[in-house]
């Protein structure tokens, strides 16, 4: 029987190419996203069908992934992907605009959906999840305290969750992705890309299908061994 993954943000760039990738990889995948003409036009385009949640919103986490796993099947695999930013200098931040949305949809939305799912997958001995950081959580970000300190936190979460479910058959590691080709960053400035570049060891920016390749890895039978882990993707752009 085909394992059950939910993706969440994931009707576009890295989610989407992360949805397509486990489908490809024989799993029944569901994506869970907020705009329902998104979730229509993601389900026309590959056939996976798609649910509004808001994952900052425990009861509504609750409800609809009860309902997923009615439609679709218990869930196996969760790869946490949602996330905002909301930039600005910190002395310009606020708490309503700018913190407390970040805080709620890049990290306490990790512990809403890991909440609900982890222990099905500790009942069934089997789970991954698989949570998505990033190189900025990692090393900090001009403009961005707030959008680091949620990733950054997504890191820890992960350890601690990592050893309270590994003698159940579950596995929590991280993806890190660097600077990835998006709708969002293709809009930038031309020099703005081409100064990214010259960041890169590896002298291309990354792919959405980069990150994709790497959730695939944790989410085999072949990663069964490995658990609290932070795996960087970001083509030697920051090696912590």
């Amino acid at each position: 029987m085909a394992r059950v993954a939910v993706v969440t943000g994931g009707t576009r760039g890295i989610g989407a190419a992360i949805a397509k990738r486990l489908k490809a990889d024989g799993c029944s995948v569901a994506v869970v996203d907020v705009v329902d003409e998104q979730i229509e036009a993601f389900k026309k385009e590959t056939g996976i069908p798609g649910y509004n949640i808001n994952v900052a919103d425990y009861a509504a986490v609750e409800e609809g992934f009860k309902k997923i796993e009615e439609e679709v099947g218990p869930i196996d695999i969760l790869v946490n992907n949602a996330g905002i930013t909301r930039d600005g200098r910190f002395v310009r931040m606020t708490r309503e605009k700018n913190w407390d949305p970040v805080i709620a949809v890049n990290l306490s939305a990790s512990f809403n959906t890991c909440r609900v799912a982890a222990p099905g997958m500790a009942e069934r001995g089997w789970g991954r999840i698989v949570n998505i950081s990033s190189m900025n959580g990692q090393r900090g970000q001009f403009g961005q305290t707030n959008y680091s300190a949620s990733k950054a936190g997504i890191i820890g979460f992960s350890r601690s969750l990592a050893t309270e479910l590994a003698k159940g058959g579950t596995t929590v590691n991280v993806v890190c992705p660097g600077f990835i080709l998006t709708e969002m960053t293709a809009a930038m400035p031309k020099e703005i890309l081409d100064g990214e570049v010259k960041k890169i060891p590896c002298a291309r920016i990354g792919a959405p299908e980069d990150i994709a390749h790497a959730v695939s890895f944790l989410c085999t039978e072949g990663a069964n061994w490995i658990t609290g882990e932070t795996l960087s993707v970001n083509g030697g752009q920051h090696m912590p």
